[in-house]
């Protein structure tokens, strides 16, 4: 039961219900995603490469003698529930259940980016350190070219990229004037306090999360990466039921998923350090 929902009776609370802000999933999509598994794991494939030869007539082909190896995602069953008693039910004006569907299923969705997020720790095949751009330094524009020659010196695709960051690394980057100058990046910037997109990442900003949220053993490690350098999979995807309990004379209101997140490529992984 929710412990504290005697706390909103109709005599102490509006009958408008404000949830406390919680962020929603961010990082599914971002990565090689595979849905419908069957089993408790599953494989991504790695795939090496090759260089071309000069052909020569009447010799035999020299083959690429490309190299095949295979990551594998361990899947990890979720659940977030919560009880709603039908006689405390009747002393709010509210309805509580649809209140705790909004919860729970958030709950589920960060979690979804918690596994995301434990994937890339350790795996950077690259780290920019904090020092670039000045001595323990927060998220700035040195660091973000650091990032992009990086990624381009292991020929890793523009399209497709990703920068996941703090709300702390969004402030600074709100202060640096090739980000919000007009001559430089987009109105977003200066109207809306927003960076979505920059040199070639698709940014995505989080806020302190009690799952974990991006680390921060000691400096804040962000980090960016390709779609294809990571894997995400489910072998089962989120799903919210409302069931009744006769047992507690209560309504059961859950979520709940299957899924695991691995590193594929190390070379599309980059840890940007930044000192807050």
């Amino acid at each position: 039961m929710a412990q504290n929902v005697t706390a909103a009776f109709v005599d102490l609370f509006d009958s408008e219900v404000k949830q406390a802000y919680q962020a929603e999933s961010i990082l599914r999509g971002t990565m090689r995603t595979r849905t419908g598994v069957a089993g408790n794991t599953v494989k991504f494939p790695k795939i090496g490469k090759g260089v071309a030869t000069i052909r020569v007539p009447q010799t035999d082909v020299t083959p690429l003698n490309v190299t095949y190896a295979q990551v594998t995602a361990t899947m990890s069953d979720y659940i977030a529930a919560e009880y709603s008693d039908i006689f405390q039910q009747s002393h709010i004006n509210f309805d509580e259940r649809s209140e705790l569907v909004q919860v729970v299923s958030k709950s589920i969705a960060r979690r979804m980016d918690q596994l995301c997020i434990d994937a890339l720790v350790g795996n950077a095949g690259t780290t920019v350190a904090t020092s670039i751009g000045g001595a323990t330094t927060n998220m700035n524009i040195e660091k973000l070219r650091a990032t992009a020659k990086a990624m381009n010196a292991k020929n890793v695709p523009s399209e497709g990229r990703y920068l996941l960051m703090h709300a702390s690394q969004l402030d600074a980057m709100l202060g640096e004037t090739e980000i919000t100058n007009q001559d430089f990046a987009t109105v977003k910037a200066l109207v809306r306090g927003e960076v979505n997109a920059f040199m070639g990442f698709n940014i995505l900003t989080m806020g302190d999360r009690d799952e974990g949220g991006v680390p921060k053993p000691s400096t804040r490690s962000c980090f960016a990466w390709h779609k294809d350098a990571m894997g995400y999979a489910e072998s089962m995807s989120q799903k919210t039921e409302v069931n009744y309990v006769p047992e507690k004379t209560s309504f059961l209101v859950s979520s709940m998923f299957s899924a695991g997140s691995v590193a594929i490529d190390t070379d599309g992984i980059v840890q940007i350090n930044c000192t807050e």
